[in-house]
């Protein structure tokens, strides 16, 4: 297999291990649904070691007043004294800001939600018929690009434990928290903020967890304690579910169940565990700038809060975000660019976003990317044969996966150029 110039979710990277991390006890057998965390003391900041609450409170003072000799301000020099501290968004919390930083600070969207209940993101309930399910993700996959399943087989308890656990891990202590931070996924485990930091325009305001599942698992004593039998178990759960959508979304195409299996995706997966934590301005930042996801498939669960949005353009041409309100038990199912374009064109990859709801609340979502796994010099991908005819030539050309990930690494976050960048 070839090497990948990879750095970030949702694919691979190929990075040296740099991360100072816990011996942690082994976890090799891990119960499937287990949702229980593991003892543990929580200090409050003002407990925290002296040494580290005046490094937090260099950090908020530095954060907002990092200016340049002319009394502008040096967003380079701001960016790289936040990420130096280790602590993420949540340590910025914890030192009791009032205001965001400016490097945190996004423009205006003029794009106005849609009128409230005058259109909601699909809902599909997989214990109906087979050949009905198969309708009514193909109806969705192709107007919407996202949808929500219920009847999934994960139990509401698996899912709530889980999001527990990542918001557990996120709201201990920052000394706690800081030996983890590394941009560096060794062992195929990294907690950071923002994956594209260094890149964007404004940063946002949330920390993540990211875990490389598949093909190889990663270390398990990588992944933080407090939070490692949850994240393990809902990799199980959870490929049972997007393997399940996959030969659906399949069937969908009219090419069989198992086409897209034919093609490896599912076998490479990145689980992200998103947190973002309560905002002393939310209407001034975002939690994830627009964008759509590069890979085939998304599987996303969210806790209550609410905060991902969908752009959706009606038949007259209105476009509108539209909520994609938290249903209970529920997971979000979106397409992604490499699936659009494997469907040419008949399953639709949408933009979307999270915006920052609450000043007092944090919010958790957990996605998992399913992607190919067979990414050598010659595993080609691009518009399946049998979607292709005189009447519906092709819209894109073929590409190697190094290709595909190299585009979309080129770009930040917010960029919407990767589709288009393979049409024909």
């Amino acid at each position: 297999m070839a090497a990948l110039p990879l750095r970030s979710y949702p694919f691979p990277p190929t990075q040296n291990p740099t991360t100072k991390t816990h011996s942690l006890p082994n976890s090799k057998s891990i119960p499937l649904h287990s949702t229980t965390t593991p003892n543990r003391q929580s200090l409050s900041f003002d407990q925290a070691p002296p040494s580290f609450r005046h490094h937090l409170l260099s950090l908020r003072s530095s954060a907002m007043a990092t200016a340049t000799s002319d009394g502008g301000f040096d967003r380079a020099a701001a960016v790289k004294q936040f990420d130096e501290s280790r602590t993420g968004v949540k340590g910025l919390v914890d030192v009791g800001i009032d205001e965001i930083p400016p490097m945190f600070r996004h423009n205006p969207d003029p794009l106005p939600p849609a009128p409230t209940g005058s259109v909601s993101v699909p809902t599909i309930d997989l214990s109906l018929p087979r050949g009905v399910v198969v309708d009514l993700i193909r109806a969705a996959s192709h107007e919407w690009g996202f949808f929500q399943v219920i009847n999934h087989g994960i139990p509401v308890s698996v899912i709530d434990g889980t999001l527990s656990a990542i918001r557990s891990f996120n709201e201990l202590p920052p000394s706690d928290r800081s030996p983890y931070y590394s941009r560096s996924l060794t062992g195929g485990v990294s907690y950071s903020s923002n994956v594209d930091l260094y890149k964007s325009s404004a940063a946002s305001w949330r920390d993540t967890i990211q875990v490389l599942m598949g093909p190889a698992r990663p270390d398990p004593d990588r992944i933080p304690p407090v939070c490692r039998q949850e994240i393990l178990a809902w990799d199980e759960n959870v490929s049972q579910v997007g393997r399940a959508l996959l030969e659906l979304m399949s069937e969908g195409l009219g090419v069989g169940p198992h086409r897209l299996k034919e093609l490896t995706i599912g076998d490479g997966k990145v689980m992200v565990c998103h947190y973002y934590p309560p905002c002393p301005e939310p209407d001034a930042t975002m939690g994830v700038v627009t964008h759509t996801d590069p890979g085939a498939l998304t599987v996303l669960v969210q806790d209550s809060t609410g905060g991902l949005q969908v752009k959706h353009v009606r038949e007259d041409g209105e476009c509108y975000w539209v909520d994609v309100e938290p249903v209970p038990g529920a997971l979000v199912i979106n397409v992604g660019d490499l699936l659009q374009i494997i469907s040419n064109d008949e399953y639709k990859s949408v933009e979307h976003r999270a915006v920052v709801r609450s000043r007092d609340k944090s919010r958790v979502s957990i996605a998992v990317f399913f992607n190919p796994s067979k990414r050598g010099d010659t595993d080609f991908y691009g518009p399946l044969p049998e979607l292709i005819s005189d009447e519906k030539p092709a819209h894109y050309r073929n590409f190697t996966m190094t290709e595909f990930m190299g585009t979309f690494f080129s770009k930040q976050l917010s960029s919407k150029a990767l589709v288009d960048h393979f049409k024909l």
